[in-house]
């Protein structure tokens, strides 16, 4: 292996003209079809996470009066929180279809274009 001549391809990449333009406008139509979808997936599943702890809480004794009320009050939130945490990747994955539905169109004409130059 030639390490030389890796580094010296490497090196005159990094410095020839680049016409990237395309390519960083399809990534940046990349990210824009797939982040309301993480962002989502994200934000609801610490959300359900956190109920779920909540309701392991209660129904542990660690926090509430302690009373039978309380740990059945301690179930029912954290099977909640479990039931958010359950149904996060489902809605997650109807999320990220709709972006790629809705940039798909304008992705592929782009690829398009970039994979015949």
């Amino acid at each position: 292996m030639n390490t030389d001549k890796i580094y010296a391809e490497q090196l005159a990449n990094e410095y020839a003209p680049k016409d990237t333009s395309k390519v960083v406008a399809l990534r940046k139509l990349d990210t824009k079809a797939k982040l309301p979808a993480t962002v989502f997936a994200y934000t609801f599943g610490i959300i359900s996470a956190l109920v779920a702890g909540v309701g392991m809480c209660l129904s542990m004794k660690v926090i509430g009066s302690g009373s039978a009320v309380m740990s059945v009050l301690g179930v029912i939130v954290g099977m909640i929180g479990l039931l958010g945490l359950g149904v996060n990747y489902p809605i997650y994955k109807k999320l990220l279809a709709q972006g790629k539905q809705k940039y798909a169109f304008e992705i592929i004409e782009l690829a398009k274009e970039i994979s015949e130059k």
